[in-house]
């Protein structure tokens, strides 16, 4: 048995094949760059397909390489993709603009206005959002918008032809209602009613983790492997967001469980027993594969910055995160500001890095690193502050993605920081594509009589015997982080005058 989760992030688009154990057989990647074009983020389509392809051929090869036998079937595929942002279709699938990403800050009107309407936080980002700010500044092309869906969405329907999103997905485009898995009622009567706009005629039916999602196409088998090795007919799980995959990758979807994904963004996901009691323009409210309600703190900027840093010390990044061990537990008086493009959580429409010290700054190296590591945090925390005061019970918070290659020091500053345990599993370098590979296993067992549960069926199956490391938070660690953070938060105040003049 063999499962391919494909992930669309920002730097990197990674193919994960698992086998039935959900050990990881083979991977592969492509790596791509968003550019910033008339004054948006985005990535060209057809860029997309290229990436899908190249992804899935270095996974063929390496399948190949370690099997000895070709890849020609596979019993399930999951599409993973960064989250959310716009992509309109006409009623034939023909783009009507560019790609607009989760990293654009264009639809603060857009936002405002809808987030008060629905008395619901309503992100930049989202692509309801987008799609309200394109009506607010009366681009044409909005009277022909036949299909709104995500990235993974749209690759999913290219492999499928069955336009649907997975429910945690899908929570970022418009609100969900948890208690019938689908797009909020009320507030799509309220948009109707503003707009007189029927959402429902433009977005991506709404399935649950397990369900039925469509198969692979012969035109989908030859997209994905031009060779035409590739057998068509494989099940397809419901398409999920990075947000999604990452709760997967962590076993971080049922009640009271919490995971940070860090990489070109970083995000927090907690799974609550009930939704907030306010809301709270820092805190999303978003859903898991399964639509159980999730605070989410989605900060846009982390490693950016922190990679370029690295590219011009050395490209070492193992040595240079040890070596940021050596330093002050406060940074010497270092402080750096990591935006390389807006930030909501802190009110910025627009970013650029900074870095401060005081006059009498230690100014080494290895200070200078574990500034940029803990800035790559440090935004986040602001939310998850909130949580906090919230009083949002978390009996387990898990970490992957990159930043947590480097064995236990992110992971450590990450406990310091939030003063909390954080565990990082053996899968977490493999992240989203390896959890949605997992989710497609899922959708597999649900097909063939399987009854058990997501969060049952990653405890039992899944993660059983799972290794991995928690590590607790140091009083020193604490203590410096705290000290670092009322300088990040005053070096904001400068940032704010540095971009206000961009």
């Amino acid at each position: 048995m063999n499962y391919l989760g494909i992930e669309f992030g920002s730097t990197r688009v990674k193919a994960v094949v698992v086998d039935e154990t959900f050990k990881t057989v083979a991977t592969g990647s492509f790596t791509w760059e968003n550019r910033l074009e008339e004054g948006y983020w985005t990535y060209d389509l057809p860029d997309v397909i290229e990436a899908l392809q190249a992804a899935y051929a270095a996974a063929a090869a390496d399948f190949a390489k370690k099997t000895g036998a070709a890849l020609t079937k596979l019993d399930g595929i999951g599409i993973s993709g960064m989250m959310h942002g716009y992509l309109p279709f006409d009623a034939n699938w023909v783009p009507l603009a560019q790609f607009r990403t989760w990293r654009n800050t264009t639809t603060g009107a857009a936002a405002a206005e809808l987030s008060k309407l629905f008395d619901f936080n309503v992100p930049q980002r989202w692509s309801i959002a987008h799609y309200h700010q394109a009506r607010l500044n009366k681009e044409a092309h909005v009277a022909e918008v036949a299909h709104l869906t995500t990235l993974a969405g749209w690759v999913h329907t290219l492999l499928t032809s069955e336009n649907v999103l997975g429910v945690g997905e899908a929570s970022g485009m418009f609100p969900i209602d948890s208690a019938t898995g689908t797009y909020d009622a009320k507030r799509l009567a309220q948009y109707r009613e503003l707009t007189g706009v029927d959402l429902l005629a433009l977005l991506p039916r709404v399935v649950s983790a397990g369900e039925a999602a469509g198969f692979l196409t012969e035109a989908g088998a030859h997209l994905l492997d031009p060779t035409g090795a590739l057998q068509m007919g494989a099940r397809l799980a419901p398409p999920e967001g990075d947000a999604g995959t990452g709760m997967v990758a962590t076993n971080a979807v049922a009640v009271r469980t919490g995971n940070i994904s860090a990489g070109t963004s970083v995000f927090a996901m907690v799974v609550l027993e009930k939704e907030l009691a306010h809301a709270y323009p820092e805190i999303d409210m978003v859903t898991t594969p399964t639509g159980k309600p999730v605070a989410m703190v989605h900060c846009n900027n982390c490693t950016s910055d922190l990679n370029a840093w690295v590219s011009l010390l050395g490209g070492d990044f193992d040595a240079l995160f040890k070596e940021s061990l050596a330093g002050a537990k406060d940074c010497g008086g270092l402080v750096t500001v990591p935006y390389v493009s807006g930030e909501p959580v802190t009110g910025l429409e627009t970013g650029m890095p900074l870095v401060l010290r005081t006059p009498d700054a230690q100014f080494t190296r290895a200070n200078f690193m574990r500034a940029n590591i803990y800035s790559a945090f440090a935004t986040l925390k602001l939310g998850m502050d909130i949580l906090a005061r919230e009083n949002c019970a978390i009996d387990s918070l898990t970490g992957h993605g990159g930043i947590f290659t480097s064995k236990g020091i992110a992971q450590q500053y990450l406990a310091d920081a939030l003063d909390a345990k954080v565990t990082c599993l053996e899968t977490a370098g493999e992240g989203g594509p390896w959890g949605m590979a997992v989710l497609a296993a899922y959708a597999d067992f649900r097909a063939n009589g399987g009854d058990e549960a997501l969060e049952a069926y990653l405890a039992g199956k899944v993660f059983a015997g799972a290794a991995g490391s928690t590590l607790a938070p140091d009083a020193e660690g604490v203590a410096g982080f705290k000290v670092y953070m009322e300088r990040f938060e005053r070096a904001l105040a400068g940032e704010k005058a540095v971009c206000s003049k961009i």
